[in-house]
């Protein structure tokens, strides 16, 4: 079993796959090594053999899997071109202000006459909003089950790759999803065609009806969110200010379909089968009841994780349940390790992608922390129910206590913040959500007024939360430490929480220091590092010295409910340790404060240095200064100067032309931050008679065909150019006469959808370097190398 963990888990540190033969070769050669490893007579050899032969069987059927998936992806140059398909809904439509986002699975594809070969199942989206143009008709209502025809442009999976962040193309690949792309809708396209309503996936369309009972029967859509969230697995209908609470209070494990409520859902169903069972004589001669509950309990959340959208949280519980339940039917008492390793072995061979997911480390962890701390006491015989309550009670905050000690090492590795009142929360929380809500949740599928008990169950549960939330630190961050800090801080807190003499249990407490008092590295005083987070389509970059951190930009805003801030920054600066001193905002374009919001929410003593009109909804939330050239300041001996706008410029007509422009430096090495000045402003810029030149060049306008003339360029004269762009963005940035500038003067180009976040160090001015190229995985999205691309 651990030879089937560890090879998965050195298959998945691979920067690229090899060919699916060399897979299926080593595959053969582990099974082959098996079969003779199990005929080896000395014991401690023959555990050796078994348990290197297990590691190369399952690295090799986990690359060979691998592979036989990369196959089936978008040939790239399909990608942009107008395809024709017909398929049919296969998943469960998720509705915003912006259209409707679903799964399809392609039955055909063509471009014009010609047959083509897609991935069978791609990410699509139709725009039009809730409120479409007059020349932009309204997206009318998918369902699973619907066979449509229409006109899509489709691209590869990619998304953004910082450090600490969101892996958005690991996600992809284990949801299947090797394209996404959107339905071309406009008054010049074929319009989409609704073919018929199919037999198939009826999950998924029960799952639809469902969701939109709950959405008409609740009046309040938030409860109805968190209510579809619990029922059917819909974790994108909750709002946004709720999943806040929800992370700040420690909670939001308990707002989607995880583990712990498919095993109670388990546990439940089970106790049922077993009464019933009992009840029949014949039944018992035939199989013991307790068999019989424990089948009829595994498949009844076979059922619940399959109905609650099959995620992968549910599909591991279901895994760890069947193993479980394997020895118990086998009549085999294993020892909790050997138990424990067992169903973290299945899920694993069932799913090997989940060894890189943090729900996996956080769920097998916690369990294995509350085996190893043992059970404590039962009640003696004939004690009264209030003493059997006390008990129960006192084993629940024990078990919380011991989890929240365990995991919080675990946490600040994985998110980089911990919840101070999550043991309040979670001691109503978990019984509330798991004993109350869901219960009364799932019977509201046959009988809705039960939904309206759930939602008031909701309603209550969220003024509880709300209250903690507002508890000053009620959420403690603190930077990300490494790996080997994080596993001696885990040891520790299992120490402090076994069944030990105290003189042992002490032994943790230092245990915890590394991950407790560790701070991020950050640049000697004299020097600043750069970073330019990869966003998409808008402008966000960090800037660090010894004991400030800047932000220039803070990105796009995605949607309603989600915006770079929150996605990208909100995580780096969290993971870094960094306290904001000023955010500079060049500009009001919202490809640029889209996510501001955000950080000023994190750091409320941000300042903020901007061009923003005074009616800006920030400079109304937030008072702050204008920027304008001319103004100057030193933090640990770097200088930071701004130098455009004029300050006695007239108001701009268009935001770009009042951009800020920043240039940082301590003498030896600098950087020019150029927001999304034009021609017009280039050329002041060159004129003025500020000293313009830099190492290190943010591309204006993101290489616009209107940005980077040849007079800047000469004037800054810079090593290195970072344009931070959306991959396959619809304005075409970076244009490419403007990229051929850059190396007519020998000056390398390093775009966001190659590269990653850039990460740039004064000490080292030359040198840049790219998250994709640092961090390789063999799941992400790869472009092929050109010229100019940064050393």
């Amino acid at each position: 079993m651990l030879g089937l963990v560890l090879g998965a888990a050195a298959q998945l540190q691979q920067p690229q796959l090899w060919a699916a033969a060399a897979y299926a070769a080593a595959a053969a050669a582990g099974a082959a090594l098996l079969w003779a490893a199990l005929r080896l007579g000395r014991p401690q050899l023959r555990a050796i053999a078994v348990a290197c032969a297990c590691a190369l069987l399952s690295a090799g059927t986990t690359g060979w899997r691998a592979a036989a998936y990369v196959a089936q992806g978008l040939d790239p140059q399909l990608e942009g071109r107008d395809l024709v398909l017909t398929g049919v809904v296969s998943g469960l439509p998720q509705r915003n202000e912006a259209g409707v986002r679903f799964r399809f699975d392609v039955d055909a594809a063509r471009d014009g006459v010609e047959e083509l070969r897609l991935p069978r199942r791609v990410l699509l989206g139709w725009y039009g909003g809730a409120d479409p143009g007059p020349r932009e008709a309204p997206v009318p209502a998918v369902s699973p089950g619907e066979r449509w025809q229409w006109t899509v442009r489709l691209k590869a999976p990619h998304g953004h790759v910082n450090p600490h962040g969101f892996d958005y193309e690991l996600w992809l690949w284990e949801q299947g999803l090797q394209a996404t792309g959107y339905v071309r809708a406009g008054p010049r396209d074929p319009p989409p065609q609704r073919l018929a309503s199919t037999w198939r996936h009826p999950v998924e369309r029960a799952r639809a009806q469902v969701r939109d009972a709950i959405f008409a029967r609740v009046a309040d859509p938030r409860l109805a969110g968190v209510l579809a969230a619990l029922v059917v697995g819909d974790q994108r209908a909750i709002d946004r200010a709720d999943w806040d609470v929800f992370r700040a209070t420690g909670v939001a494990h308990l707002m989607s379909i995880s583990g712990l409520h498919v095993t109670m859902f388990a546990w439940a169903a089970a106790a049922v089968a077993g009464l019933l069972w009992r009840r029949s004589t014949r039944l018992c001669l035939a199989w013991p009841a307790q068999h019989a509950a424990l089948v009829a309990g595994i498949g009844c959340a076979a059922g619940y994780a399959l109905f609650s959208g099959w995620g992968v949280p549910a599909q591991r519980t279901v895994w760890m349940l069947a193993a479980v339940g394997v020895l118990r039917l086998g009549a085999r008492d294993w020892p909790w390790p050997w138990v424990w390793l067992l169903a973290c072995a299945t899920v694993v061979v069932a799913d090997p992608w989940a060894l890189t997911q943090a729900g996996f480390w956080l769920s097998f962890v916690a369990v294995g922390v509350l085996f190893a701390s043992g059970r404590p006491a039962a009640p003696e015989p004939g004690v009264h129910a209030g003493g059997r309550a006390v008990a129960a009670l006192r084993a629940l905050v024990r078990e919380q206590w011991i989890v929240t000690v365990a995991l919080t090492p675990l946490s600040l590795l994985l998110f980089g913040q911990v919840s101070l009142v999550g043991l309040p929360a979670n001691l109503l929380a978990i019984p509330w959500v798991t004993l109350v809500v869901t219960p009364l949740g799932l019977a509201g599928v046959p009988f809705p007024p039960a939904w309206d008990a759930a939602a008031a169950a909701i309603a209550l549960l969220a003024a509880w939360l709300q209250a903690l939330a507002e508890v000053p630190q009620a959420t403690w961050s603190a930077p990300a430490p490494p790996l080997w800090a994080a596993a001696a801080g885990l040891a520790g807190g299992l120490l402090l929480a076994m069944r030990l003499p105290a003189t042992l249990r002490l032994f943790g407490l230092p245990l915890l220091l590394p991950v407790l008092l560790w701070q991020a590295p950050r640049p000697p005083p004299g020097e600043f590092a750069l970073l330019a987070a990869d966003v998409g389509q808008g402008n966000a970059v960090l800037v660090r010295t010894a004991s400030h951190t800047l932000v220039y930009d803070a990105g796009p805003g995605y949607s309603r409910d989600t915006d770079a801030g929150q996605r990208v920054l909100v995580p780096l600066l969290r993971a870094g340790g960094d306290p904001v001193r000023l955010l500079v905002l060049s500009h009001g374009d919202s490809d640029h404060t889209g996510g501001a919001a955000a950080v000023l929410r994190m750091q409320p003593r941000a300042g903020l240095l901007s061009s923003l009109d005074a009616g800006h909804p920030l400079s109304l939330s937030r008072p702050g200064e204008r920027c304008a050239a001319g103004q100057r300041w030193t933090w640990d001996g770097v200088r930071f100067e701004v130098l455009h706008p004029p300050a006695d410029a007239a108001p701009a007509r268009k935001p770009n032309a009042a951009s800020c422009v920043l240039r940082v430096g301590n003498g030896r090495a600098h950087v020019l931050l150029a927001g999304d000045i034009e021609k017009a402003q280039e050329a002041w810029l060159a004129a003025a008679g500020a000293d313009l030149s830099a190492d290190l060049l943010l591309v204006p306008h993101h290489g616009s065909r209107t940005s980077s003339t040849g007079a800047l360029l000469d004037a800054v004269r810079p090593t290195l150019a970072v344009v931070q762009a959306g991959y396959r963005n619809r304005f075409g940035h970076p244009a490419a006469e403007v990229v051929q500038r850059y190396r007519e003067r020998g000056i390398a180009v390093a775009a966001s959808p190659r590269c990653g976040a850039a990460a740039w160090d004064s000490r080292a001015p030359r040198r840049l370097q790219c998250e994709r190229a640092r961090q390789p995985r063999y799941w992400r999205h790869t472009l092929p190398a050109g010229p100019g691309d940064p050393p």
